[in-house]
């Protein structure tokens, strides 16, 4: 029933109120225009979007699609936020990831970083890729330390970073009380990136250590990134990190550490993607499933899920790398509503190496222009109330929650990475998803759809090699990659790209989408598509594609055409020296076409066989 507002201002009062059935009808209207005869429910599965994990985003939600009760902002199950006014107050804490070896040239980074937005601090110590431990002292010269918290990610070397750590802030006099951060903890995390045997021995001591001396220091973090950067899932991810939390918890509370004590102890980290919208329910999920374990432990007051969310670096490409400032654009705002407590975005050169003092310039001030300017921080828990928010935050919950008690089953987290269960899951989920990139039903921006071959290369730093050993790092990119470096070689080489000539017939109205198509299809794999002249037929096909020096051919046009030309054409073609002729459209049995190109076909697969025909190494 529509309720006409007393001030007079009808708006949509003077209409009836649509139903779901005629919205249907509607919906069956559209469809059976593009050539699609479904009705009833089938009409609205048509339009829905297949999410993963068994989810589905479908075109229309109602006050019918019913969900958990997400309670109030700072109260349990903490969906809406671990604190009754969210981030009204100073925004989320944007903390910036640093890489350095050299304490000097981190130092200037980290005061750079600092001065313009900054508010804490991720730093690498030890190891390969990060700071020496003896040079934190260096590095964090002129770093207020009771103002910039510091987050560590020190793998082997926890114990000297953290030692190092705390002694730095006992000469700075700053008051234990007064400190805060994360000492990043995480021996099950070190585990899956290396495949050693966890010791949560050195954990439980400096849990214990800050929960005695330090009221305001996490000793232990739970990250997830991991499994998202294995390929997995967002509900393998939030099951795992669970499974985590719930092994930290067990070691922490047999050490005597209270339940209340242990959870305060654990800072969770999740991967925040370019699908903003998953993003937000994942976040509020795992609040709701740790306020779960929590409520299950005796410490239900306690459950609170203190989030640092990263953007993924799956998602970062090494091709037009500049579209990644679009993607953790998105990846921040979704991290933003989604009420993590700390963002950390990856700058845009990130696949490239390390990146420049322009690149981390851009990833702090993302989360400024989106708090500041975006005014995305004034509202408590902005995407709840939404019916395809929440509906789409209690479906994810619940696939998490089967995942969880699955790896419970197997043994617990430290079991499951033993026996290869976790990888084989994370495994066979990537492998799905690489055929939906594989196809483009997953496209990519600048490499797999709309591609620039005459692109100049980013050149960075390389970085470092991070720890290895255990389960892979993955990229949504690596496919395409891998083709555009064949055809990188072969221009070193030759000083020319691979060619494939677009024999377009009939007039721009009926060959334009087919071959824009195509030529978008080809660029994917560095193949340059030559288009000249704008259309050929029977007589000037042969000639025109003898002038291009190219190898194979791919007819382009409409049906009609086709069935009049295709068959011909492709004759004169082969007479010119074609060693394939393909035709972009469904497979049609025209007789001297090899192959065909069209929406959903194989795009890697095709590609890289092309590329073999053209003698491409």
């Amino acid at each position: 029933m529509t309720v006409l507002p007393a001030d007079g201002l009808s708006l949509a009062a003077d209409f009836p109120d649509p139903s779901h059935d005629q919205w249907q009808s509607l919906v069956e209207g559209v469809l059976r225009k593009s050539g699609k005869d479904v009705t009833g429910t089938a009409a609205e599965e048509a339009l829905s979007t297949a999410l993963g994990d068994g989810l589905t985003a479908r075109p229309l939600y109602t006050s019918d699609d019913t969900s958990a009760d997400p309670g109030f902002p700072g109260f349990a199950p903490f969906v809406r936020g671990n604190r009754a006014v969210g981030n009204t107050v100073a925004g989320w804490d944007v903390r910036q990831h640093h890489a350095l070896t050299d304490p000097v040239r981190l130092n200037e980074a980290l005061l750079g970083d600092l001065e313009n937005g900054v508010t804490s601090l991720w730093l690498a110590v030890g190891g390969p890729g990060g700071v020496p431990a003896s040079g934190l002292a260096r590095a964090l010269d002129g770093v207020y330390l009771d103002l910039a918290p510091v987050a560590l990610d020190a793998g082997d070397d926890f114990e000297p970073a953290v030692r190092a750590l705390l002694a730095l802030h006992e000469t700075r006099g700053v008051a234990k009380g007064a400190v805060r951060g994360s000492l990043g903890a995480d021996p099950l995390g070190r585990t899956a990136r290396t495949g050693t045997e966890p010791d949560l021995t050195a954990a439980v001591h400096w849990a214990r250590v800050c929960g005695r001396e330090y009221p305001g220091l996490r000793a232990l973090t739970v990250d997830a990134l991991p499994y998202h950067e294995a390929g997995g899932s967002a509900a393998q991810e939030l099951g795992l990190s669970l499974a985590t939390g719930v092994a930290y918890l067990r070691a922490l509370t047999a050490a005597g550490l209270s339940a209340e004590e242990a959870c305060h102890q654990m800072e969770f980290r999740y991967a925040a993607t370019a699908d903003q919208f998953l993003t937000i329910a994942k976040l509020r999920a795992a609040r709701r499933l740790w306020a779960r374990v929590a409520e299950v432990c005796g410490a239900r007051a306690s459950g609170a899920q203190h989030q640092h969310a990263v953007t993924s670096s799956v998602m970062m490409t090494r091709r037009d790398p500049w579209v990644n400032m679009l993607r953790t654009t998105l990846a921040c705002l979704g991290a933003g509503v989604g009420g993590a407590d700390s963002v950390t975005v990856l700058p845009f050169d990130h696949a490239l190496g390390l990146p420049d003092a322009f690149a981390r310039r851009i990833a702090r001030n993302t989360s400024t222009i989106l708090m500041e300017e975006s005014h995305l921080a004034r509202v408590i828990d902005p995407a709840g109330g939404s019916w395809y928010v929440e509906r789409l935050t209690d479906e994810l919950a619940a696939a998490a929650w089967s995942f969880f008690q699955e790896v419970e089953r197997a043994g617990g987290q430290a079991a499951a990475l033993r026996s290869g269960m976790v990888g084989e899951r994370l495994a066979a989920t990537w492998a799905a998803r690489g055929k939906d990139l594989a196809r483009r039903r997953e496209p990519v921006t600048g490499v797999s759809e709309f591609p620039n071959l005459d692109e100049r290369s980013v050149e960075r730093e390389s970085a470092p090699a991070g720890p290895s050993g255990g389960l892979p790092k993955v990229r949504r990119d690596e496919a395409f990659e891998a083709l555009r470096a064949r055809s990188d070689r072969h221009l070193a080489t030759t000083g020319s790209r691979p060619k494939v000539f677009l024999a377009a017939l009939g007039p721009a109205a009926v060959h334009t989408g087919r071959a824009s198509f195509a030529a978008n299809l080809f660029r994917a794999g560095g193949i340059e598509p030559v288009h000249d002249p704008a259309s050929v037929d029977v007589s000037t096909a042969g000639g025109a594609f003898a002038a291009t020096g190219a190898t194979i051919a791919c007819l382009c046009s409409g049906d009609a055409f086709y069935a009049e030309q295709a068959e011909a054409v492709a004759e004169e073609l082969r007479s010119a020296g074609a060693e394939q002729v393909l035709l972009a459209g469904r497979p049609g049995g025209y007789s001297g076409v090899d192959a065909y190109v069209f929406a959903g076909c194989d795009v890697v697969a095709f590609l890289s066989s092309a590329l073999d025909r053209m003698g491409v190494a």
